[in-house]
């Protein structure tokens, strides 16, 4: 249900319920956006390890007070020594988990440039927070019971995700205690040093389990890592205006989706869209990036091949009183990252590197200290006395899975709750789990397509599921006039808070 306040205070909208406690908690205790934001984001390391984990990455957007908008990306680069000829001569495709397809992490990093921004509280309190949930332990949500069930063979292929997810063998239900004391152990580590992950013995135990696992990672690669602060891309669309992260994101697909109608139908637009970003999204680090041809993209469709597996991703947004709003993004990309957890630290890493490209000379090609190609898609409105953070699961169709609730997020006179919960559709192959380009739609979501779908050359239609998580995950908080207001996606087991800020006693003491 969409929370709202007239009054001054700090709304947080989150996939789990625990992790927008945790917002509402810094809030009350003085924090801002920021600092709910990242309550909210430690804690889900904690509660929904299948999809986000100190192993992974992370992308936000902050509006400040004064109006301006920042990015933050904190996105991890392959090994400085990775062999690229060798991973040529085992496929022509990335290894689609394993240690091989995984990426310095850099969601740590990325928390700490946020607390920069103005956070009230700082980093301790969340991760103490955080360190104290793993120890005590936290109930199993439903969506985590469905993916420890859906990715079982991959979980009991791994000793460190196997005693934890499969205890004596048994897949853990929604519901039962989840404990980890590893995982607290580095939390608290974190509290007092939050380098220790990328200089000290956190860093030191996870460069050695790759290392042992056949990658090429080094000490030197996770010292080498850190968060940056680029410019977003904006985009003005009729009377709004838009922010999203510059590449690697793929927050340029997001911006052509949202930009003026050319008169081709959605389906043929989503298709351009994410052909355009197929074959030109890659790292800036590594060479100029065609950001113009991805913001206006054009048939033909080339044959690219898509990335390994659906987005596992969890997206906080969050705004205060004062004008400023949040929308961060941290994900392990596939479910469970790269199927490896590292039993002495209990961490989940990420497999963003299975989205690089083998291929010679492509804008995401695979080299020593590049970045891949990146889902993680956060999103800012603004249009007139309405502003909007946006964030949503759903791996690279989530320009597409935002571009659906983008009007209703934007639009005072649209109930946030009946915006994320209206039928949706996306539209790809390997990440949505099918061998060839298909349409999946929610029942309701394709009578838009109806035209496009009865052409010829066209994907064909599959029927998902009401709920369907394949079409994402969306977390929503708003400011029209001063009134604050959330929501969280009834797709996965989130919720939303509004913290009004304490006034003071007029009758009390000066």
């Amino acid at each position: 249900m969409t929370a709202a306040a007239d009054s001054g205070g700090v709304a947080v909208a989150a996939p789990h319920p625990l992790a927008v406690e945790a917002g509402a908690a810094a809030a009350a205790t003085g924090g801002n956006a920021l600092d709910a934001a990242l309550a909210a984001a430690a804690v889900l390391v904690v509660a929904y390890p299948h999809q986000c984990a100190l192993g992974g990455d992370l992308t936000a957007l902050v509006r400040e007070p004064d109006g301006s908008v920042v990015a933050v990306l904190s996105l991890g680069a392959a090994p400085a020594g990775v062999d690229v000829e060798a991973l040529r001569a085992d496929g022509d495709r990335m290894p689609k988990q394993g240690a091989l397809s995984v990426t310095v992490p850099g969601i740590v990093a990325g928390w700490r440039k946020l607390a920069e921004l103005g956070a009230k509280l700082g980093l301790a309190p969340p991760l103490r927070r955080a360190a104290a949930l793993a120890a005590d332990g936290v109930a199993v949500a439903p969506g985590l019971a469905r993916a420890i069930a859906e990715r079982r063979v991959a979980v009991a292929a791994d000793p460190g995700l196997r005693e934890l997810f499969l205890p004596a063998g048994e897949t853990l239900a929604a519901g039962a205690p989840l404990v980890q004391p590893a995982l607290a152990a580095t939390l608290s580590t974190l509290v007092d040093d939050p380098a220790a992950i990328y200089e000290g013995e956190v860093a030191a135990a996870l460069v050695a389990a790759l290392r042992a696992a056949g990658s090429a990672m080094a000490a030197e690669d996770f010292e080498a890592h850190a968060a940056e602060r680029p410019e977003p891309l904006t985009l003005e669309a009729g009377p709004a205006r838009w922010w999203a992260a510059p590449p690697p994101s793929q927050g340029a697909t997001a911006l052509a989706l949202l930009g003026p109608d050319r008169g081709e139908g959605p389906l043929a637009r989503a298709r351009a869209a994410q052909a355009a970003r197929a074959r030109l999204l890659g790292d800036p680090r590594a060479g100029e990036v065609d950001v113009d041809g991805m913001l206006d993209p054009a048939p033909p469709l080339p044959a690219t091949p898509a990335p390994h597996g659906s987005g596992d991703t969890v997206a906080v947004t969050a705004a205060d009183s004062e004008g400023r709003a949040v929308t961060l993004i941290q994900s392990v990309f596939q479910t469970f990252g790269a199927g490896i957890l590292e039993p002495t630290t209990g961490i989940v890493l990420h497999n963003r590197g299975s989205a690089f490209s083998l291929q010679p000379g492509h804008a995401a090609e695979i080299g020593p200290g590049r970045r891949p190609p990146h889902t993680l898609c956060p999103l800012l409105g603004e249009v007139g006395e309405v502003r909007a953070a946006v964030g949503c699961q759903g791996g690279s169709a989530q320009p597409l899975i935002l571009s659906q609730v983008a009007a209703g997020a934007l639009d005072p006179g649209a109930d946030l709750d009946t915006t994320l919960a209206a039928p949706r559709w996306v539209v790809g192959d390997r990440e949505l789990g099918f061998a060839a380009e298909t349409v999946l739609a929610e029942p309701g979501a394709e009578a838009p397509l109806a035209a496009e779908l009865a052409a010829a050359d066209t994907p064909p239609l599959v029927a998902g599921s009401p709920r369907e998580d394949r079409c994402g995950h969306v977390q929503v908080v708003r400011s029209v006039g001063g009134r604050l207001e959330a929501a969280a996606d009834p797709r996965a087991d989130g919720t939303s808070a509004i913290v009004p800020t304490t006034q003071p006693d007029p009758g009390g003491a000066a």
